[in-house]
């Protein structure tokens, strides 16, 4: 499923909805579709807020495919070239804790099992998957 979407938290929130009922279609889990949701609404928002800068004019794609073993959501834009897989770890101080913004990569990295990316041709590309199937093979 190919989404193309205007830099704004209104399509992003589309793209949210999208990927939820797509998986509940799918027989995806409710635990594993709302990790992917908050995952997906955190990479989408801050490509829309820092990456496209809420500009409507501007567009960026969501690819979402199901396998029998994985999701795999992948965002495509054409802002500048950022790279969170290289974000640091951060653990919380205590004059941070009620800081806003900073812990979206980590939140992330604890909804899915790799997160990927690459710049090509101009445009980040941001692939996460999680897995369907346990080492036990359970869904």
């Amino acid at each position: 499923m190919k989404l193309e979407l205007h830099a704004t938290p209104e399509e992003v929130m589309r793209a949210v909805e999208t990927l939820r009922q797509f998986a509940q279609e799918k027989g995806v889990p409710e635990k594993t579709i709302s990790g992917l949701a908050l995952a997906l609404e955190e990479c989408g928002s801050n490509i829309v807020n820092h990456g496209l800068r809420r500009d409507a004019r501007q567009t960026f794609q969501v690819i979402i495919e199901i396998t029998g073993d994985s999701v795999v959501i992948e965002l495509r834009d054409h802002g500048p070239e950022f790279d969170p897989t290289v974000a640091p770890g951060r653990k919380p101080q205590a004059e941070e804790a009620d800081l806003p913004g900073g812990w979206g990569i980590q939140l992330v990295r604890r909804c899915v099992d790799e997160i990927r990316y690459r710049r090509e041709a101009g445009v980040n590309v941001l692939r996460l998957n999680k897995r369907l199937v346990s080492a036990a093979g359970k869904r």
